[in-house]
């Protein structure tokens, strides 16, 4: 967990975009799925969402709870487990083959 000192709303990963559904900008924080804030300016939309965040993790710390570690701060393994059926398997590894890679370099090459 956190301590409130470390905090810094600016550090998570958001997004601003037009909501034609709503006639306003929409800012989304990938790192809390469920906050979002709809405003008549892009900057309107960040700004706000941003205090609804230091409003968030204020009541996360004040209850004990953990506070989500923005994605730029997290530390990635580089390892991905990915379950599929034995056909799928199959059909990769046959692709990997008739590339000359092995199945590992062949995914990695599909990944955008």
């Amino acid at each position: 967990m956190l301590t409130e000192a470390r905090h810094n709303v600016s550090h998570y990963r958001y997004t601003v975009g037009w909501a034609p559904e709503d006639g306003e900008y929409v800012a989304s924080v990938a790192e809390f799925p469920s906050l979002s804030l709809l405003a008549s300016t892009q900057e309107g939309a960040l700004a706000g969402l941003e205090d609804v965040v230091e409003d968030v993790i204020e009541d996360l710390v004040e209850s004990g709870e953990e506070v989500p570690v923005p994605l730029a701060e997290r530390e990635f393994s580089g390892n991905i487990r990915l379950r599929v059926t034995p056909e799928k398997h199959r059909e990769l590894t046959t692709r990997a083959l008739e590339q000359g890679v092995s199945l590992n370099r062949y995914l990695n090459s599909l990944l955008p």
